[in-house]
């Protein structure tokens, strides 16, 4: 009878095979909601400044527009009266996606946040979205 191995040596491990897998799983949960680095930097740095975000006209009163490439919502919350705020969000950095009847909501945990002064009106957050500069000229919006 030969003394060969009845196990291939070729085969990894069942403990390789579970450590890789929750690696990999972690990796992916960390990835998913973005990072939490300095959530209360200014979004500023994606975009220079003095950069024509848009026309006064385009953003609704009550509501606002998000700038996706400048990394900023612009909000109008009584006529005449703009603000703007970073669009990153302050539970983990997703970007904020929708505005609708006076509130900035984050699609990644529901948080919500007010036109008005960017504060927090429904967790997980637990910080006002950064506000942001911004010069009003006519009817077009820049940031500052």
């Amino acid at each position: 009878m030969a003394s060969d191995s009845i196990h291939p040596s070729s085969a990894p491990s069942r403990r390789v095979v579970v450590a890789a897998v929750g690696a990999a799983g972690l990796a992916l949960t960390l990835n998913a909601c973005g990072s939490e680095d300095d959530s209360s930097s200014s979004s500023s740095d994606t975009a220079a400044a003095g950069s024509v975000l848009g026309k006064t006209s385009d953003i609704p009163e009550g509501g606002g527009k998000i700038f996706k490439d400048s990394g900023v919502v612009v909000t109008q919350p009584t006529a005449g009266e703009f603000k703007a705020f970073s669009s990153k969000c302050t539970h983990q950095g997703c970007a904020v996606t929708g505005i609708t009847n006076g509130v900035i909501t984050c699609p990644c945990h529901k948080s919500e946040f007010s036109v008005t002064d960017g504060s927090v009106k429904k967790g997980p957050a637990t910080q006002p979205l950064p506000e942001e500069k911004i010069t009003v000229s006519g009817d077009s919006i820049s940031l500052a």
